[in-house]
């Protein structure tokens, strides 16, 4: 029997997912991408249940976490360092959470989808992909599929290309990201190990043990902020707005962040068109104030990934359930972060014993965790008949 096909375009995080679950399905799966090597974009991440149960699903799963820090407790916190909420991760019946460095997960990504079949093109910009299948290439090349699987990022222009309408909200907040050598000497003992995140004014600290060299700190504010100079931190700025940190900060003087980001929310009216899906940022962009845009990347490319290969549906009721399925939880996860960002927007006097009560309250960190639950259905009708 001749194996379907299918094209996933960009290789990103749930690109990369996408096309290894699916060329373990069975299908014979070429993937490009537009640079001329795949990277990681970005410097850590947080892995939840939800993700690494979609690593786990594709044999990514000890190569992405290897070394990576697994941290005992979350912790909101004033800007003078007094904790407001605790959460409890990684222990007996908790949420797991770790966090690697990006460039390890893609390389874990990038060696199971090889392992399983998939064709990595680089240096392959797609200009546009039709409904019924056709992708199309430079100088008028056209290469058809069964599948067409879009994960070309926020930015993504082929949304257009198939006649999706969309809403795309750009936010005026934004981040700004930056890996440094992790040191003893920063925070105290206990501290050094926790997920720290701070709020002042408009701005956002984050500070994350990735593993035991690397500390990654994030940086959210306005777009027009002082404290984001150019291509790199304002640290005098941000050590008044965060004297607890004033250690840390002062390790990225001169240090270049790896990139800025202006937060934006995208919905598209339909995650399908014919023959072509879109996951990922190209379908449902977040703020990251979850920490899940890689997290609901990879289990909805799972998702897809089982739902068209179940043999007994056509391609167009697969896609149809598909997003029946998987949209609700997402598109949750989507709102939940996206008014998180009202945070920015309240003074200290006012936000921090609101997030201190909300901690007190257990529909707050249900409503946060939920996307850390979801798991995709992995059997296929067939097998869900025995």
């Amino acid at each position: 029997m001749t194996p379907r096909t299918a094209v996933v375009v960009g290789g990103g995080i749930g690109g990369l997912t996408a096309a290894g679950a699916l060329a373990r399905q069975g299908w014979q799966v070429r993937l490009r991408e537009r640079q001329p090597e795949i990277r990681a974009v970005g410097a850590g991440i947080y892995l939840w249940d939800n993700g690494l149960f979609a690593l786990e699903s594709i044999g990514a799963l000890a190569e992405a976490v290897e070394g990576a820090h697994k941290a005992p407790e979350m912790e909101m916190r004033t800007r003078s360092g007094r904790t407001l909420v605790r959460v409890k991760i990684n222990g007996a019946g908790q949420p797991r959470c770790v966090t690697p460095p990006r460039t390890q997960l893609m390389k874990a990504l990038v060696n199971a989808a090889t392992a399983a079949g998939v064709e990595i093109v680089t240096d392959s910009p797609v200009h546009a992909v039709r409904p019924d299948g056709d992708v199309h290439l430079d100088h008028g090349q056209i290469e058809s599929a069964d599948l067409v699987v879009v994960a070309d990022g926020v930015h993504s222009r082929l949304r257009d290309s198939v006649d999706l309408a969309y809403t795309r909200t750009r936010m005026s907040q934004g981040g700004a990201r930056i890996m440094i050598p992790r040191s003893a000497h920063y925070l105290s003992a206990a501290d050094g190990h926790k997920h720290l995140e701070s709020f002042h004014g408009s701005r956002r600290l984050l500070c994350t043990p990735c593993t035991p060299r690397d500390l990654y700190l994030a940086f959210t504010c306005d777009s027009d902020d002082p404290g984001i100079d150019g291509s790199h931190i304002d640290v005098a700025e941000w050590t008044r707005s965060f004297p607890a940190f004033a250690k840390v900060l002062a390790a990225t003087e001169g240090v270049p962040m790896i990139r800025w980001d202006t937060y934006e929310h995208v919905r598209l009216c339909s995650w399908s068109r014919g023959r072509v899906a879109f996951i990922g940022d190209a379908a449902h962009a977040q703020p990251p104030y979850l920490g899940q845009g890689g997290g609901t990347a990879m289990t909805n490319a799972i998702a897809l990934a089982t739902a068209v290969s179940r043999p007994t549906a056509s391609l167009f009721d697969a896609l149809a359930g598909w997003e029946c399925r998987t949209r609700p939880g997402i598109e949750r996860t989507q709102n939940t972060s996206y008014r998180m960002r009202l945070l920015n927007r309240v003074p200290d006097v006012v936000r921090d014993p609101l997030i201190r009560l909300a901690g007190l309250l257990p529909s707050t960190a249900n409503s946060q965790l939920a996307a850390t639950r979801i798991r995709p259905n992995l059997t296929t009708d067939d097998e869900d008949a025995k």
